[in-house]
């Protein structure tokens, strides 16, 4: 049996490759929509990619079903339950894919879907499970939350007493040993405590994980519906065209190098500049309402917040980054990237375009510690629920990041804002967000919230 897993920092996201050597068959489970993986690695192992299984739809991502099914004639499974605008096989609970030797058996794990699946692997009929893969349903170190694919329709509370029997009637009943193989790491908006493990198994998540201990379920929908990071509003786009018959990614896209007069062009124009470089960079010089999105961090989903899904955007980037940038987005659904300039650490951009350059304020703690105790600024708190219980800075206001560009209109602008993170790199995405949007007094929290820790611990 072959098993592969697909591991992607800047999405926390998992996908999988499922094979039978012996008769070379195989399937690929919640793939991305960059396919030249699987497919090459299918062609090492001399595999037939037949199916594609989504275990529900993604709200994070845009599947790579689509592409694989273009690229191979795969049929597409999805729960029974799933409703699309094409042609999906309806995998049901107990219900057996095999591939030849290898079985693959579907669980129903509603919980953070309605149409939630997870595939139960063993390496023939009649062997042990090895491993399953559980989707959104049970992460190494929490549970999927219950309100991504359902936002606003008020069924939260109904999806996590159905992930409560799911963790206790279905996946916990399996025995200790099974590996545990989800679609999400740590870092992911689709829970909340995920572990940076990328594999556990039954037994070891029964005896650590908090969110499958025994309780009751009323205190399980409380444990799991609050203090969930902020959604971001491309989440509701993503598992939209995940249900749709959306266009293709080309595979070998390549976004072209603008001239700095194309450039000039683009911005007349409104097109959204986002610059992936470091936020010391980025404030040391940067392009007039371009908005930092550091390379270097979640550049895709943070992109998805400050950027609309379709909307037109410029790059600006390192040597050599700039392809890579263009993919990460359109693995969003963010296609429309019409290109990029790159520039040099050492900052310089053509002179052509020197009168468009602007630096970026920024505050030091010391200086935050004066301002508030003046009652001279605004201070906006863009941390995740979560994380505020670690500790506030008094007189904050909290607008997660994923919630900024809704709120913007109702921020007062009567003093300077200063907005913080937790340690920097998420505040430069905001204050410059501020800043393209006509908010100009604004600057970022250098070290963020851990920064204003040490310097009052001193």
């Amino acid at each position: 049996m072959i098993l592969e897993q697909y591991y992607i920092e800047c999405l926390s996201h998992a996908s999988y490759l499922i094979g039978d050597e012996s008769t070379g068959r195989a399937i690929v489970v919640d793939p991305r929509r960059d396919i030249t993986e699987y497919l090459d690695d299918a062609a090492r192992y001399g595999l037939t990619i037949e199916g594609v299984v989504n275990t529900h739809f993604h709200a994070d991502f845009v599947s790579g079903h689509l592409e694989l099914l273009e690229a191979t004639g795969a049929w597409i499974g999805f729960g029974e339950t799933a409703d699309t605008d094409y042609p999906i096989r309806r995998l049901r609970h107990g219900e057996h894919l095999t591939l030849g030797e290898v079985d693959i058996e579907i669980l129903s794990t509603p919980g953070h879907t309605w149409e939630s699946i997870s595939l139960l692997v063993r390496e023939n009929s009649n062997a042990a499970p090895s491993a399953v893969l559980t989707g959104d349903s049970l992460f190494i170190g929490d549970v999927g939350r219950p309100d991504l694919a359902n936002l606003g329709d008020g069924t939260n509370s109904d999806l996590a007493r159905a992930m409560y029997r799911t963790v206790h009637e279905t996946l916990l009943t399996l025995p200790d040993e099974v590996t545990v193989m989800p679609a999400h790491g740590a870092g992911s908006s689709c829970g909340k405590n995920l572990s940076s493990e990328l594999t556990s198994t039954i037994g070891e998540q029964r005896r650590t994980n908090p969110s499958v201990q025994p309780m009751s379920e009323d205190t399980f929908v409380a444990l799991i519906t609050d203090g969930q990071p902020a959604v971001p509003e491309y989440f509701s786009t993503d598992v939209a065209l995940n249900r749709s018959n959306r266009a293709l990614l080309e595979q070998d896209r390549r976004i072209p190098e603008l001239t700095p007069e194309e450039l000039r062009t683009e911005m007349a124009g409104g097109t959204r500049i986002l610059d992936a470089r470091t936020p010391d960079d980025f404030a040391g010089g940067h392009l007039r309402g371009s908005i930092n999105v550091g390379f270097d961090g979640r550049f895709a989903e943070t992109g998805g917040m400050v950027a609309d899904i379709g909307e037109r955007i410029v790059l600006i980037t390192y040597p050599g980054e700039e392809q890579d940038a263009a993919m990460r987005l359109a693995r969003i659904g963010s296609d429309n990237a019409a290109g990029y300039l790159t520039v040099d650490v050492d900052g310089i951009f053509p002179s052509s375009l020197t009168d468009l350059v602007r630096t970026a304020p920024r505050t030091a703690a010391v200086e935050l510690e004066g301002l508030l105790s003046s009652d001279a600024v605004t201070l906006i708190d863009i941390r995740n629920p979560g994380e505020r219980d670690f500790g506030v800075i008094d007189g904050a206001r909290s607008i997660p990041l994923a919630q900024l560009r809704s709120q913007i209109e109702d921020l007062p602008r009567s003093k300077p804002i200063v907005v913080h993170c937790a340690g920097g790199w998420r505040s430069s995405v905001a204050a410059s967000l501020l800043r393209a949007d006509g908010i100009e007094n604004v600057s970022d929290l250098v070290g963020g919230y851990t920064a204003w820790v040490e310097r009052s611990s001193e």
